[in-house]
């Protein structure tokens, strides 16, 4: 029996095929408490870090363990993401997802991501979508999470957004996050003072806060200064305190932070 369907075009809907960027959150513990300290440790101190980004879980590694994902779901969505799948569980697992509205999702069509390595960034916003350049100070943050030196905007995304670049001293308790962008900061970081960005920072003074290049996972990004004096320096997840003293070759000196096999390299810049 040979089915006709009509030939006319519908005027109302048109159903294509769809490439997204998705964060994936690779979740290795059934234990939402545990997991609720970790990302407020991770994401607290930036209420914006996540804009209501889809999310998949990928339950790989819980084996078949109990999730709870009505607690789970609430739990992300505190954190300004929007869970829509799930991957890689049991057949009972999935099931449960699904009855809650969570759909099965394609393994070939996600990147892991909120991982240390292997977090996918998201695109970054246009020029007149919410500034994330203010500064905040320290009574006006809000109680969210740590950033990861952390979480996630693709890279051709950061290599063609233009750099947030502030050109005044940051005090003590202020925090600047480029999101999805490079950072140039031309005048002093003070110590207790949070720069933050998902690509490169380039400070053009003395460095002597908190610097966290490649904040959504991007391993390439360095942080580059003319004088390497920092509380903290984070690549990709990978930090370093100033409980390590620096080298004398190094400290107050121009330098560079890079990430090479999971390790930080500081080096000095060539003159």
């Amino acid at each position: 029996m040979t089915v006709a369907i009509a030939g006319r075009a519908p005027a109302t809907f048109e159903i294509k095929s769809a490439n997204l960027p998705l964060v994936a959150l690779l979740l290795k513990s059934g234990n939402l408490e545990a997991l609720g300290q970790e990302l407020q440790e991770r994401f607290g101190d930036i209420p914006d870090f996540f804009d209501h980004d889809p999310l998949v879980i990928d339950l790989a590694p819980l084996a078949g363990a109990d999730v709870d994902f009505q607690a789970l779901l609430k739990l992300l969505k505190a954190y300004r993401v929007m869970p829509v799948a799930v991957k890689g569980g049991s057949e009972e697992q999935m099931r449960s997802a699904l009855k809650i509205g969570l759909a099965a999702a394609a393994e070939a069509a996600l990147t892991p991501a909120l991982s240390q390595r292997e977090r996918e960034q998201q695109p970054a916003r246009t020029q007149g979508e919410r500034e994330e350049q203010t500064a905040l100070t320290q009574g006006e943050r809000e109680e969210q999470p740590q950033p990861q030196a952390t979480q996630p905007a693709a890279a051709q995304a950061l290599a063609s957004a233009s750099a947030l670049v502030i050109d005044k001293p940051l005090r003590s308790g202020q925090q600047v996050y480029a999101r999805g962008r490079d950072l140039v900061v031309l005048s002093m970081v003070n110590p207790g003072a949070e720069v933050i960005a998902d690509g490169h920072i380039h400070v053009y003074a003395p460095l002597r806060g908190k610097a966290i290049a490649g904040a959504r996972g991007d391993a390439q990004a360095r942080i580059l200064t003319l004088c390497l004096e920092p509380e903290l320096v984070s690549i990709a997840g990978t930090y370093r305190t100033s409980e390590n003293p620096l080298p004398e070759t190094l400290r107050g000196k121009p330098a560079q932070v890079r990430l090479a096999e999971d390790k930080l390299v500081m080096e000095p810049l060539n003159p």
